[in-house]
């Protein structure tokens, strides 16, 4: 699709959809051209009968439009804590300094447009780069540097991930995602329609004492429960794939090695509360796992694994994945629903709640990645299996996300229970250097110091000692790491991303953020003002972003409290 017939041909496909096609039809265009110029907002508006207007309200929320001319190629620049520790900067500028621009410009032959990237879920790679080229697909590339970014672009990463004793990334050590040959006929999907009832599902989900992978920690079979329980004939399944906190990648891996397991979670999510359609929310900066995906529903459907009535047994499903533009917000559920619907991603106000009033106002049962993925093993080995594993209060394994200054990061599977100082010295290879701090949870998570880490890491100890699981990153800095230059980092990605429904997280962020650039030598009162902004920001936000804005920030005063007194030394 290289020419403006093309599009145009294209975005007549879209005749007698509605305003849920927006983000696809806005992709084809950006895609093509490298913007959406106004002639082809007109013409999308007059396709979906949606106001220009709002059309342009989307674009300009989503990083990754642009509604003004662009390079022929894009280069997007990861910045975020990870990348900055592996040289991130000194990428940004040594390209912006070869081509003679700065960041956000674009150079005098149109050629290339230079940006900074908030994370790009590659922090096992770092420093990483986003990058598309008009009418050829968007690539992830890992560990780049200034001359990689000005020649060719190569993709090829595979982390490593799995071994003997895993189950969610078993069989996953090869160099490419795993087929359905390699994966199976989805038998725990045919065993649930031949041989259990929807309830027996939801039932089995409940007693394994799975709760959700991405953060929030709710029961999974009771938030089916309540959808299937919910009035409506139409409900629907979301798959939460719009994984963009920092430090955070492991659905990232769990998409690229592993699809199948993936669909067939969403396909007995889908079964037990009784929905016909399901969608994937992907975020934008993924397309390797994106094009891995839709590899893989192909294949499902081409061997009746999903699409109408699924090995012969009644139930139909299909499945759509939905494709970000660049908004961390859209990981709240509400907000990911109105992005599917063609809206700013903008978060509700709750009750109601999604599973009474989803998305498009009818039951929803939306999930995390590794949580659906959880699911299948259950139905499979069974509920008392998966409860084994553990603790009472984190049952089953857990995939934890390591970046930073240790021997090899990347993506774990572990047995809830063992310590924080165990798996950084027996499983990622240690500590580079003298540990200064450990990050739970990631860029909304705590800090910890050196003589804590002998924590174990389940949901219920980390709370205990007052710090957070999360969606299971961990970053790790030792003492070369400068402090105030990682808290403006987490303060910038959450000025950035809030999308500015509520004064408290949108005035909120960048007040913390105007403090934090003072941090070197900070000025008397500064600690009660940051103090006072993030506590207003976790009481008064709407939504869990700002609810979480000023949490690192806060932990930081006091697992640092030199670093925030005025005329005080940075840190020891």
């Amino acid at each position: 699709m290289s020419t403006t017939s093309d599009l145009d041909a294209v975005l007549d496909t879209y005749h007698g959809r509605g305003r849920e096609a927006l983000l696809p039809a806005l992709w084809d265009v950006q895609g093509a051209l490298g913007s959406i110029s106004p002639e082809h907002v007109h013409q999308i508006s007059h396709l979906l009968r949606v106001p220009e207007a709002d059309i342009y309200g989307v674009i300009g929320f989503y990083t990754l439009f642009h509604e003004e001319a662009t390079g022929r190629r894009i280069i997007r620049v990861c910045a975020d804590p990870t990348c900055a520790l592996a040289g991130a900067d000194e990428v940004l500028h040594g390209v912006c300094a070869r081509l003679g621009i700065d960041e956000g410009e674009t150079n005098a032959d149109a050629e290339y447009t230079v940006e900074h990237s908030p994370c790009l879920g590659l922090c096992d790679y770092a420093p990483a780069a986003l990058v598309s080229e008009r009418g050829q697909p968007d690539k992830s590339l890992p560990r780049v540097t200034a001359e990689s970014l000005l020649g060719e672009w190569d993709d090829a990463y595979f982390t490593p991930a799995g071994d003997a004793d895993s189950v969610l990334l078993n069989d996953s050590l090869a160099a490419a995602p795993q087929t359905l040959s390699q994966y199976g006929d989805y038998a725990a999907l045919r065993k649930a329609l031949s041989e259990m009832t929807p309830d027996e599902v939801i039932a089995a989900v409940e007693a394994s004492g799975l709760i959700g992978r991405g953060g929030a920690a709710f029961p999974t079979g009771l938030k089916w429960k309540f959808t299937r329980a919910a009035p409506g004939a139409v409900k629907y399944v979301v798959c939460n794939a719009d994984e963009s906190e920092p430090g955070t990648f492991k659905d990232r891996v769990l998409m690229e090695h592993r699809p199948h397991l993936l669909l067939e979670g969403i396909a007995l999510a889908a079964f037990s509360v009784g929905a016909g359609k399901a969608y994937i929310f992907i975020r934008g900066e993924y397309p390797k796992a994106t094009a891995i995906l839709a590899d893989a529903i192909r294949e499902a459907e081409a061997q009746g694994l999903l699409g109408a009535n699924i090995m012969g047994g009644g139930f139909a499903l299909d499945i759509e994945i939905r494709r970000g533009a660049g908004a961390y917000i859209c990981g709240e559920e509400t907000a990911l629903f109105e992005a599917i619907e063609g809206k700013r991603g903008f978060p509700r106000m709750k009750p109601p709640y999604p599973t009474t009033y989803g998305l498009f106002g009818q039951p929803t049962a939306a999930n995390n990645v590794e949580t659906l993925c959880a699911a299948p093993l259950i139905i499979n080995r069974g509920a008392d299996w998966f409860k084994r594993i553990g603790t009472d209060g984190s049952a089953g394994p857990k995939l934890v996300s390591v970046s930073g200054h240790v021997g090899r990061p990347g993506v774990y599977e572990i047995e809830p229970g063992i310590t924080l100082r165990h798996f950084l010295d027996k499983v990622c290879g240690g500590v580079i250097g003298q540990l200064q701090t450990v990050l739970m949870g990631g860029a909304a998570g705590t800090f910890l110091l050196p003589d804590e880490i002998d924590v174990k890491l389940t949901f219920e100890d980390l709370r205990a000692a007052g710090s957070t699981f999360g969606s299971g990153a961990i970053m790790v800095f030792n003492q070369t790491t400068d402090l105030p230059d990682l808290l403006l980092r987490l303060g910038r990605f959450f000025q950035h991303e809030s999308c500015g429904k509520c004064f408290p997280c949108q005035l909120g962020t960048q007040r913390q953020v105007e403090i934090l650039q003072r941090l070197p030598a900070p000025q008397a009162g500064d600690r009660e003002r940051l103090l006072d902004v993030g506590m207003t920001m976790t009481e008064a936000s709407l939504c869990g972003l700002g609810h979480t804005a000023g949490i690192a920030v806060m932990s930081a005063m006091e697992k640092f409290p030199l670093l925030f007194q005025a005329n005080g030394r940075q840190h020891d």
